[in-house]
């Protein structure tokens, strides 16, 4: 069990929270949310011991063992990836280190020997003799090949990468397992494997994702991040964000009696409870559901920018034809022979196992890369706008504030102060905020300004890379919204279950050996559908 007594935090020029007081137990998953900025990293940082705390204190229980994902891809570089795995499991692999040490010496002494017998006896202990074998397992559940366990990391690409940190940190079964962004460069089938691991976990897991279908499926718990606290409730993100709705409701409700909102919150405790899956933690979040109160749910104080994107003008017949594209990076060919056609209103999902892919074909098609063969043919009709992965070339210029950059891209009429002032503010730039230069905004203020240049432009057409990344929780449903009610087409790239299945109306799965091309189906019908997948693998 990990127990947070009275800790609060602060900086110099801000107090994230104070007085937190929470216990986490085995069996639950806690699911860490909050605004970008609000602290979610920072409290993971703070129950592994990596930050101090203004006051209060962590613990856990005696001879219990924490583990965490490693941010820094770059630190194992000079290691093996098995080696990588096994250090997961710091004791293990240092009683391993230091037998083997005894056992290579050309000396090796009768203290030597008493020395080796009893890391021997730790060893057998900590299921020592399994561990090189159960690490290979591991590794080949996340789909690192056996052949590659010998690789130096160096050697590995970075999605592959990101996998062997992930089977780091979960190796050894860990008493308590924090992962930040766990989701972050996974493919959907490892993210899908990820979900169903943590759904059954016997021991205590607490996660920071802006992925709401991976919080929905595996937490048991949300811890949320607000009003300067960290308060736990019972339930998944959609059990959380939905009672903070009907809270919101009731509270709003003075005439109503008591009982009438203890009937609304029993009928909708148990139209949740009813959906609970068989794994073990959606069996106990259901247990737990049926106890909660009245008092129990609180309304959120969260924001939601307003976005909608309006097309200027009604796409013709003809949207986008790709034939026979290919393109090599590096000397390795990342696009072989596509081909596609999309039709007008068509919302395309490019998805692949490999980022790079999908983000260079996503660049072709835009016009902003050019193929090695083949050809891009846009509809006479089409106005397109391009949002890339990378926004930091967008922002460099250091002359310029958010105000005077959005004015850039607005027609005449928009152009007034007052307009964009009432603009940015709805995108959640408030006051003087809009004078913010530029060069120094975060992540997620640099795709909130470039989704308003994208709701000026008024195209018809969105080209959308990884357009999720660096938002908090709301901006993404608030996104996620309005480019379902967009009445033109879009292509988009995203690791976002739910983003991809709520949108979607057309699947393209890129491989190094071709597509896979589904029209009118679902992303959750794509992944499910047994053909599909068997053509999948021919493509990799």
């Amino acid at each position: 069990m990990l127990t947070v007594n009275n800790v609060s935090m602060s900086f110099s020029d801000r107090k994230l929270y104070e007085d937190v007081n929470l216990k986490f137990t085995p069996g639950n998953c806690y699911g860490i949310i909050g605004a970008n900025g609000a602290g979610k990293s920072t409290f993971l940082k703070i129950l592994e011991g990596k930050l101090t705390p203004t006051s209060g204190t962590v613990s856990m229980g005696p001879n219990e063992r924490m583990s965490s994902l490693k941010q820094d891809h770059f630190a194992f570089d000079d290691q093996t990836v098995l080696n990588t795995v096994l250090q997961g499991y710091t004791k293990l692999y240092q009683v391993m280190t230091q037998k083997d040490a005894l056992y290579a010496k050309p000396d090796f002494s009768d203290e030597d020997g008493m020395k080796a017998a009893e890391l021997e006896g730790e060893f057998a202990e900590m299921d020592g003799w399994n561990a090189e074998s159960d690490a290979s397992q591991l590794l080949q559940s996340l789909g690192i090949a056996e052949a590659q366990h010998q690789s130096l990391m160096k050697d590995l690409s970075e999605n592959e990468k990101i996998k062997v940190l992930l089977a780091q940190a979960l190796f050894g079964k860990p008493d308590v397992l924090l992962l930040d962004e766990p989701t972050n460069g996974l493919d959907p089938q490892t993210i899908s494997w990820l979900e169903d691991f943590l759904a059954d976990y016997e021991n205590t897991v607490l996660v920071v994702s802006h992925d709401r279908h991976f919080l929905n499926s595996v937490c048991t718990h949300i811890c949320d991040v607000d009003f300067g606290k960290i308060e736990l409730f019972v339930g998944n993100y959609d059990f959380w964000i939905q009672s903070s709705q009907l809270a919101q409701q009731l509270r709003s409700q003075s005439n109503a009696k008591k009982e009438e909102q203890i009937k609304q919150l029993q009928e909708f405790v148990a139209r949740f409870s009813a959906n609970a899956s068989k794994s073990k933690q959606a069996t106990s979040r259901k247990k737990q559901l049926e106890k909660i109160e009245l008092d129990d749910i609180k309304p959120s104080s969260r924001k939601y920018p307003f976005i909608k994107f309006t097309p200027e003008r009604e796409l013709g017949n003809d949207l986008l034809r790709v034939e026979n594209v290919s393109k090599t990076i590096d000397g390795e060919k990342v696009l072989d022979n596509v081909s596609f056609i999309l039709q007008p209103g068509d919302k395309t999902a490019l998805i692949s196992r490999s980022d790079a892919t999908t983000s260079i074909l996503m660049q072709i098609i835009a016009g902003t890369m050019e193929p090695d063969t083949g050809t891009i043919t846009w509809g006479v009709t089409t106005n397109r706008s391009y949002m890339p992965k990378d926004l930091n070339p967008e922002f460099s210029d250091d002359r310029l504030n958010i105000l005077e950059w959005l004015r850039q891209f607005a027609s005449k009429e928009e152009s007034d102060n007052t307009f964009l002032r009432g603009f940015l503010g709805k995108m959640l730039f408030s006051g003087e905020e809009v004078l913010k230069q530029v060069n120094v905004l975060s992540g997620g203020e640099k795709v909130r300004s470039y989704l308003s240049k994208l709701m000026l432009i008024k195209a018809n057409v969105l080209l959308l890379d990884d357009p999720t990344n660096h938002l908090d929780l709301e901006s993404i449903t608030s996104l996620n919204d309005a480019l379902v009610d967009f009445a033109g087409s879009l292509v988009f790239t995203s690791h976002d279950h739910q983003f991809i299945q709520t949108i979607a109306n057309h699947i393209v799965e890129v491989g190094p050996k071709g597509i896979v091309d589904r029209a009118d189906t679902s992303y959750d019908e794509f992944m499910a559908h047994e053909a599909v997948q068997s053509q999948i693998a021919d493509i990799y």
